[in-house]
């Protein structure tokens, strides 16, 4: 649990899957996460989150041409014992690792999940503290956090599912270069993030 501390959790797995299949059925607008025990909301992203998206996804394909970075209509099984439901903007995996897997997904196979963040009152506790503890929680070896509102990205890296997050985290500014480590493997220049910042 984040903070040390333990939650009492809202409501079932169960329970946040039937919420989520409702509301899906019912619009498209809200798309919800379940991370920490609590029910959570996604925005719906802006044209400079697509741009950053659409750069990356590049980048991944021309690098790594046999992954395919999947999209955030992708759900995973993440925390500890598979008990948190999230959609990441991004998954990075063996093209085919899905197949048949449904709408929350087993994280084995994912090499790094990504998330762009959005200008809202939640990217904070979301993207910021609550996605680290669950993505390490789920045994992703490297999760990429763009983050506009710093004007940096980060990467972190050697998960530590029962420590609560990952071990190491590095951060540059817009504009510096950034190893992503194995197994990824890919430089990003990210000198093109400064165009998408407010």
């Amino acid at each position: 649990m984040t903070d040390g501390a333990e939650r009492t959790s809202q409501m079932t797995v169960e329970e946040f899957e039937k919420i989520a299949t409702f509301a899906a059925a019912e619009s498209d607008a809200v798309v919800f996460e379940f991370i920490d025990g609590r029910i959570g909301d996604r925005g719906v992203p802006d044209g400079d989150h697509n741009e950053i998206w659409m750069w990356l996804q590049g980048i991944c394909m021309q690098h790594r041409p046999q992954l395919g970075l999947y999209g955030g209509d992708q759900g995973l099984k993440v925390e500890s014992y598979r008990n948190g439901r999230a959609r990441p903007d991004g998954s990075l995996a063996l093209r085919g690792n899905f197949a048949g897997q449904g709408e929350w997904a087993d994280p084995d196979g994912v090499l790094m999940t990504v998330e762009i963040t959005s200008y809202d009152r939640v990217t904070d506790r979301r993207d910021r503290k609550g996605k680290p503890v669950a993505y390490a929680g789920a045994g992703i070896p490297v999760y990429l956090l763009v983050d506009r509102e710093a004007g940096a990205v980060t990467v972190f890296s050697a998960p530590d599912p029962e420590g609560g997050g990952y071990r190491d985290r590095h951060t540059v500014k817009f504009g510096e270069v950034l190893m992503l480590p194995d197994p990824v493997g890919i430089e990003l220049d990210t000198e093109v993030l400064q165009n998408y910042v407010r």
